[in-house]
């Protein structure tokens, strides 16, 4: 009976956590100390992670983890106050526990190492677009691929003053936080530039109350620039309505009762998009789209006769305008993304070329 007793005992008796360590936790704004230890080699249920701050006595239980698990983070240690830790193995009897580890501070860092490439390319990436404005203001000639559907706004431009008929633009349907929106916005000055140039008249209806009122002074401005402040009134662009399939209705109206011969349908769309663009092609008008938004892409395809795909949308007004500053931003950009896509090939390469022989050692 005296032996299975303490044969019992010996079973209960379990190896505590050895190695028990505290260090900040490296790149974080604070409050948290990582505590790493080695198990014990006998079973166990889990363990339990203590923390007792300098000059105290109770050591108050910070949590738990789960018996595979060597490591854990606590993150309600209260900054500059130094502290302890110890690991204790949880089992059926009495808990094994290890030796305290040293004292460990949490402090939080002013930068986080782990985003140095990104500071690194950061750096790159400004020094591209200033280089690259400095060259368009000296006069450098900056090429920019063909873009066809803006290629074709003079023609269209052109048409529509020859029939006698209106330029209808729609700047889409979001708000002017849209990157879509403000993209839109700059093409539509340029827009307004050479129609107040060639004397055809310009429909500007908007479904959002803020766009409406950067977008008219926008178009002000455009018939100040091209000498013909006279020419604008304020029935150019107006407000519609802000729900979604009234406003499409009451520009396919506009389409039907004005028969203008160019339409722009340019900046973020949702399911209206085919609607608009079905009315406007049967309308007979010449129709050039664009928005970022690759749901309604297809539609505008379909049904339009030139549609800027994705960043073509952003490019248009450097396109179109030719301004130095523009021009120099857009350059700086398409390095960027070639510099990009090297790293990408080159670091791709380089793994499959570290990793085939190590392969082969397995």
């Amino acid at each position: 009976m005296f032996a299975s007793t303490l044969a019992a005992l010996v079973l209960l008796v379990v190896t505590p956590p050895t190695g028990v360590s505290a260090v900040d936790r490296p790149n974080d704004g604070g409050r948290a100390i990582i505590v790493t230890w080695t198990r014990s080699p006998d079973p166990v249920t889990g363990y339990r992670i203590l923390r007792q701050p300098e000059g105290g006595e109770a050591w108050d239980t910070v949590g738990f983890t789960g018996p595979r698990l060597a490591s854990f983070v606590d993150e309600g240690t209260p900054d500059g106050v130094r502290s302890r830790y110890r690991v204790l193995a949880l089992t059926d009897g009495e808990p094994a526990e290890s030796e305290p580890s040293g004292y460990a501070v949490s402090t939080p860092q002013w930068f986080n190492t782990n985003y140095i490439p990104a500071l690194v390319f950061t750096f790159v990436f400004g020094f591209l677009i200033i280089f690259f404005l400095r060259q368009a203001k000296r006069g450098a000639k900056l090429f920019m691929r063909r873009i066809a559907g803006l290629d074709a706004v003079e023609e269209a431009l052109g048409r529509a003053t020859e029939m006698g008929r209106p330029i209808l633009y729609v700047p889409g349907l979001s708000s002017i936080d849209d990157v879509a929106t403000i993209a839109s916005i700059n093409i539509l000055g340029e827009v307004a530039k050479k129609t107040a140039k060639f004397g055809t008249p310009l429909i500007v209806p908007n479904r959002d109350p803020i766009v409406y009122t950067v977008a008219r002074e926008t178009v002000k401005q455009s018939y100040t620039e091209a000498g013909r402040p006279d020419a604008f009134h304020q029935d150019i662009v107006f407000f519609v309505t802000d729900q979604q399939f009234a406003y499409a209705a009451a520009v396919d109206g506009i389409m039907t009762r004005e028969k203008p011969a160019t339409n722009f349908l340019i900046g973020m769309f949702w399911a209206e998009s085919l609607i608009l663009a079905e009315t406007g092609a049967m309308s007979g008008a010449v129709q050039i789209a664009g928005t970022d938004a690759l749901s309604q892409l297809p539609f505008f395809i379909t049904a339009c006769d030139y549609t800027l795909i994705g960043e073509e949308l952003y490019a248009a007004s450097a396109y179109l305008s030719r301004e130095p500053v523009l021009l120099g931003a857009i350059k700086g950009q398409d390095y960027s993304k070639a510099l990009i896509l090297v790293l990408i090939i080159v670091g791709t390469l380089l793994a499959v070329a570290f990793r085939a022989p190590v392969l082969e050692l397995l």
